[in-house]
């Protein structure tokens, strides 16, 4: 078994690189023992080798969100190396250009599904029995999967932001009275692959929110959508 040196543990999916490696730099630096995913196992490593020459304890744990049997034999090495998990944050997504409505193959939206949403819902299912009281879950959205705001913005994508949404309130109610949180975050546009270089907030901005209600917003403060450490409309 592993040992954490009394330190909570967090584990962050997508974490080889963006807005996921820029959370658990943060939670590590807050002295958390980051636990990070990533489907591919070279650059995964390597993300943890960098997170550990800056002073950060972190472990890779190899796992491809859009396969239940990758996610479900993670858990299990998971088990074997550690006994409980205080933050599971639910990162990794794609972004496919899926352009119009009208016109989008239905292929797109389903891979881009079994990524976004499905794999987030299989992650918590898999990894809740680690968790305990106290525990938080939070789930990276978008304002794209707003429904109060949406545009004909990337469909795909902006679906299953907002389907992961209603994950994140099906299992707050549903774990309210197991005092775990669970929240949705938008971290806003963010300069990574995925935002590009003319994004308009920095990574560090990015992970704030989210490294926020790991560690200091109240755990009262669960089945919200939230960006800038402030509720949004869903």
């Amino acid at each position: 078994m592993a040992k954490s040196n009394g330190k909570k543990i967090a584990l962050i999916t997508g974490a080889n690189k963006g807005i996921g490696f820029e959370i658990a730099n943060q939670l590590g630096q807050k002295v958390f023992h980051v636990v990070i995913s990533a489907r591919d196992a070279d650059r995964g490593i390597a993300a943890a080798e960098l997170l550990n020459q800056r002073g950060v304890e972190a472990t890779f744990l190899q796992m491809d969100v859009s396969d239940s049997r990758s996610i479900s034999d993670a858990a299990r090495l998971y088990a074997e190396k550690f006994d409980r998990l205080d933050v599971l944050i639910n990162n990794a997504a794609i972004l496919i250009e899926s352009g119009s409505i009208v016109s989008m193959d239905s292929s797109i939206l389903e891979d881009t599904f079994r990524t976004n949403t499905i794999g987030p819902l299989l992650v918590i299912q898999n990894f809740l029995e680690f968790m305990t009281k106290g525990g938080r879950i939070i789930n990276i959205s978008s304002s794209a999967g707003s429904l109060s705001n949406m545009t004909n913005y990337s469909p795909a994508y902006s679906i299953s932001k907002t389907a992961l949404n209603a994950i994140t309130r099906q299992f707050a109610s549903e774990l309210s009275g197991k005092g775990i949180a669970v929240n949705s975050v938008c971290p806003g546009w963010v300069r990574t692959d995925m935002g590009g270089r003319n994004a308009t907030r920095s990574v560090e901005k990015g992970a704030e929110t989210a490294v926020w209600l790991a560690t200091e917003a109240s755990q009262s403060v669960t089945g919200r959508f939230i960006k800038d450490k402030k509720e949004v409309a869903w």
